[in-house]
This record gives C-alpha cells, structure tokens and sequence, in this order.
C-alpha cells in the first residue's frame, strides 16, 4: 500500500504495516524513516516504486495540481485508489454554524482542536481547492467506481469523541449534512 499525503505523523503507514502490509507514505513532511519518503508523489525524483496493489489518498487530492497529470500519476503507480475527502462547497450555514460554535465551546474548555476556528477565514486561504463534482468526474473518467458514501467530516477539526457522536447523530437525523466522502475505484 502507498499513501500519499501521510503528512508529518506517518498517517495510515503504522497501522498498515501493523497489520501486514507492506506500507509507505509520502509526503513533503513525511516523518524520517525507511517507510516514508519525502515529496510528493508526482515529483520524479521520489522514485516511487511502480507495482503497488492500492494507493490509500486521504484528505489530500483536493490539493493536486494539476489534478489530471495527478491522477494519470496514481494510476500509474496501483490499480486500485482508495479516497477520503471532503466537500467543502456542501458547508453550508447550519454545517458551519454547528461546527463552530463547537470549536468555540472545545476551546473555552481549554480543548486545541486542530481545524481552523473560523470557516469564512479558511475560505479565504484556500481558494484554489478543487471541489467534490470536478475530484468524482477526474476520478471516473479514470477508475470504474467500487464505492462511494457520504460520511460525517467537521468532527475531525474538532479531535473530540463527543463532536464525533453529535455529529454522526446530527447527520443521520438529516439536521446537518454529511459533507464528508469514501471513494474506492479500481483502474479502467
């Protein structure tokens, strides 16, 4: 398994290589060590092994530019990609509301929660995010879709268990929108 976008903690690779898999991750922040590797995954000079079975992006492909060459490039290294993304143009009022007046009330309590304390401000350094519709058509017109489903996402700025349980139960009872996504697909 290769995961792109392991970030600067080693993402999914220690739990993979606990359970059996030959993991690495890569990432311009990746940790040191011999399963990581420093850059990122369209940059020649990873020297990205081909022959992967799967390639796990989590939170991570609404940054590739350009997304074609990106993909094309994922495809090329394993047959089978795995997603996990978010929609940011489905936050809408009630989603960001919700979310932050929760971080908000985490903060009060003296919580740190690693997502951005105002969403309109997060907007605005990220203007350049590609968006769910245009990931799901570069992805198909790729992959022969396997999966997809509409996850709860905002409790992971949060970091708290409770955000996580308010939010799954917010969701189910269509009070608040999943804006979250699992995608799985396998190369055309």
């Amino acid at each position: 398994m290769l995961e792109v976008g392991c970030g600067a903690e080693g993402g999914l690779v220690p739990a993979l290589v606990e359970a059996g898999y030959d993991a690495v991750g890569v990432d311009p922040e990746a940790p040191e060590g011999e399963r990581f590797v420093r850059g990122t995954f369209q940059e020649p000079s990873c020297n990205l092994r081909l022959g992967w079975e799967a390639v796990v992006a989590g939170r991570v492909l609404h940054h590739v530019h350009p997304l074609g060459e990106g993909l094309d490039r994922l495809a090329e290294l394993a047959p089978q990609l795995l997603v996990d993304e978010f929609a940011r143009e489905l936050i809408e009022e009630r989603e960001q509301a919700w979310y932050e007046e929760r971080y908000r009330l985490l903060a009060e309590a003296g919580a740190q929660p690693p997502g951005p304390p105002s969403l309109d401000a997060w907007r605005t350094r990220h203007p350049d995010l590609h968006g769910h519709r245009v990931l799901l058509d570069a992805l198909r017109a790729r992959y022969d879709e396997r999966t997809h489903e509409w996850v709860p996402y905002l409790h992971r700025w949060l970091d708290d268990p409770e955000s996580e349980a308010m939010e799954s139960e917010l969701v189910a009872a269509r009070a608040l929108r999943a804006v979250g996504w699992r995608w799985s697909g396998v190369r055309r």
